[in-house]
């Protein structure tokens, strides 16, 4: 398969691993959204790929969206564009891949690479990842799937914690929490993705892919119409001062000030 420069593809047998590998903490920009989009659709017709593990390179798994790559207009993002455009197909290309998708944390996951984590369907932990919403950090809302995937996963009132508050959510908290599978050390995780990916990949995977295509109608068959209203709350949400501000301070590195407005 192609390597895209900041998305590495390799295929060992049945199992296709993808690595993120974009600096500084492999936070997103278009490109590398499309990179993945193409991944997993090229994943979803070639025979040869029975399973995908994602992870990233170095000791985060990604900080979200690099808001510095924000494609702005007239001084305002327009917040529906850009998610109909990347974070929204990304989601729904993983979700709906009826072969086992695997995430690999190994470090931080904040944001839009909180939705991302949580749109695989098995996730291993490093022992050093943590798990941040992110957005209302600065002043956004959820998008990325995390409105659907969150609360399902973890409950509504730890959901709305992690949210409100913006505090990091620790491995061993998220493995309490239900939000990942397992926990393992820093240097044993990319083993353990390989042995679970293989044993995967030698399985049923047509029965496999079924089963997770029926899971996505019990439980996720919302997901499209979520993407959707995450789209126009953050649209919203773009357009309020407090956004401003908020982004204003993490780029010069201080704490914001906001007045909700």
């Amino acid at each position: 398969m192609a390597e895209a420069e900041t998305l590495h593809t390799a295929q060992r047998g049945g199992v296709l691993t993808l690595t993120l590998d974009r600096p500084k903490a492999n936070a997103f920009d278009l490109p590398l959204v499309d990179a993945l989009v193409e991944a997993f659709k090229r994943a979803e017709s070639d025979a040869s790929v029975r399973c995908v593990v994602l992870t990233g390179a170095g000791r985060v798994f990604s900080a979200g969206q690099d808001v510095t790559a924000l494609d702005v207009r007239n001084g305002y993002v327009s917040f529906r564009h850009h998610l109909e455009r990347t974070y929204n197909r990304l989601i729904m290309r993983m979700r709906s891949l009826e072969k086992p998708v695997i995430g690999a944390i190994n470090g931080a996951a904040a944001g839009a690479g909180l939705g991302v984590a949580l749109a695989t369907d098995v996730r291993i932990a490093a022992a050093s990842a943590r798990f941040v919403f992110a957005f209302t950090g600065i002043g956004l809302t959820a998008d990325s799937g995390t409105s659907l995937m969150l609360p399902l996963l973890i409950g509504l009132a730890r959901a709305n914690e992690m949210a409100f508050t913006n505090s990091p959510l620790s491995a061993e908290q998220a493995l309490d929490y239900g939000l990942v599978n397992r926990v393992v050390p820093d240097d044993q995780l990319a083993s353990a993705a390989a042995e679970l990916a293989d044993s995967l990949a030698s399985g049923p995977t047509r029965a496999l892919g079924l089963t997770k295509r029926a899971f996505f109608h019990a439980m996720l068959s919302s997901l499209p119409a979520a993407l959707e209203y995450e789209a126009h709350l953050q649209e919203i949400a773009g357009r309020t001062e407090d956004h401003r501000e908020g982004v204003k301070a993490f780029l010069e590195k201080r704490t914001p000030s906001y007045r909700g407005t």
